[in-house]
């Protein structure tokens, strides 16, 4: 069965909205039932998706996966924004400001732009409309500045990259601190010419910064103090060499807990069966596509598809810039149609051996990757982060993805920058 075919089913299955699952399964099956010589079959295909779930930095997923959801529910996420409220709130955009770098640390929290999205925006999106600012710019903000979530450690799409490619999580991790900086840099920027451009409500702003700074400093830093403390345990127990990053992400699960139970006693004991199934609920998903999209990579293996896709790419672009250039553009069209858990597992045996060919670094490549994906989170029509934002404030997709564009405009830049600037990423190692 040639791998055209089989592609074209893929998509085609999508399209009809069958689950990205059931679709790799689906078309895992397919060779050898057309082909009775393709030395794949059923049992073989169920011990490479067993196979792929027996991963130590896998059970890192599902851990982030739990602690963000204790830390939403024991709102972490508002007690982050009133520190970051507090001292930019007086300046040009400073609120919307705020809510950017809110989706940074929480992001060095939860590991994912979905939740990121969820629980900085369920929360900071009706404090920026009490302030007078426009509904669809404050959705459009958290949806494009939670896909920071996924590019500042710990994230997970970069443990499905490591797990996928070899490279060394712990480096991704790192070499994702400047990118995620530097975006959420040109988003501030971006807040402040559009409030420049539109106006604020500077009475409310003021009315609502002045109850903080009537808490004083120190209060709202004791208020924050723990929340604010959890990314540097968890970043600084993988970088010190005390953990790895599975075993810090069983210890982010325990001190989220402990916060939120023991010292902001924002949840209850028996809040915890209900956060435990919601965290299933959440990752069961996610452990199905992992298991199928493992098998579907060794089928296309199998049929030579990462060779003959380099060799296509190699023999018809001969410059690095030109082959970086198409992959990027192919990239950003999978991030629109696809998850970002199959799409680094498909594709990172594919693409890998082509970026290794003209002198490129495993862990750029990784950083490269995840920021094209973090732009198909706000890109339809699957754009994750857009729905997401859209069922809190009922907001049309397309009308938040409307507003969006300056901002993704923003997003490209950085990944150009990224692209062709290693120093922007491996440069940290």
């Amino acid at each position: 069965m040639p791998a055209a075919v089989l592609f074209l089913i893929f998509v085609l299955l999508l399209i009809i909205a069958i689950p990205v699952s059931i679709t790799l399964g689906i078309t895992s099956v397919l060779p050898s039932i057309f082909d009775p010589s393709f030395t794949v079959g059923a049992k073989y295909l169920i011990r490479a998706m067993f196979g792929g779930l027996d991963s130590f930095p896998l059970l890192a997923v599902p851990m982030f996966v739990l602690s963000g959801i204790v830390m939403a529910k024991g709102g972490i996420s508002k007690k982050l924004f009133n520190v970051f409220a507090y001292f930019l709130g007086r300046f040009t955009a400073g609120m919307p400001c705020a809510v950017i770098v809110t989706c940074l640390f929480y992001g060095a929290i939860s590991g994912s732009a979905p939740a990121t999205v969820a629980a900085v925006g369920s929360m900071t999106i009706p404090i920026l409309t009490s302030l007078g600012y426009d509904l669809t710019f404050s959705t459009a903000i958290v949806a494009v500045a939670g896909g920071l979530g996924v590019i500042i450690p710990p994230s997970i799409p970069f443990i499905m990259y490591g797990m996928a490619s070899g490279a060394s999580v712990s480096n991704l991790f790192l070499a994702g601190i400047i990118p995620g900086l530097m975006i959420g840099f040109l988003l501030m920027l971006y807040a402040i010419y559009h409030c420049k451009r539109f106006g604020e409500d500077k009475e409310k702003i003021h009315a609502e910064v002045s109850q903080l700074h009537e808490k004083g400093l120190l209060r709202v830093l004791k208020e924050s103090f723990f929340a604010l403390l959890s990314p540097v345990i968890i970043l600084g127990c993988i970088y010190t060499g005390i953990a790895s990053p599975t075993e810090a992400a069983v210890i982010s699960v325990f001190y989220a807990f402990l916060i939120s139970l023991l010292v902001y006693r924002s949840i209850h004991l028996r809040d915890i069966w209900g956060i435990f199934v919601e965290a299933i609920r959440t990752f069961t998903p996610i452990l199905f596509i992992l298991a199928a999209s493992t098998a579907f990579s060794r089928v296309l293996t199998l049929m030579q598809v990462p060779q003959t896709v380099s060799t296509f790419i190699l023999e018809n672009f001969h410059s690095p810039v030109a082959i970086l250039l198409v992959i990027n553009a192919f990239l950003l069209l999978v991030g629109m149609v696809m998850d970002t858990t199959p799409a680094i597992l498909i594709l990172t045996p594919i693409l890998l051996p082509i970026v290794k060919a003209i002198g490129v670094d495993p862990v750029q490549f990784g950083v490269i990757m995840v920021v094209n994906l973090a732009i198909g989170f706000v890109t339809p029509p699957i754009g994750v982060n857009l729905f997401v934002a859209s069922s809190l404030t009922e907001v049309p997709v397309m009308s938040i993805a409307k507003k969006a564009m300056p901002m993704i405009t923003l997003f490209l830049v950085a990944l150009l920058l990224i692209t062709f600037i290693p120093a922007l990423s491996i440069g940290i190692l």
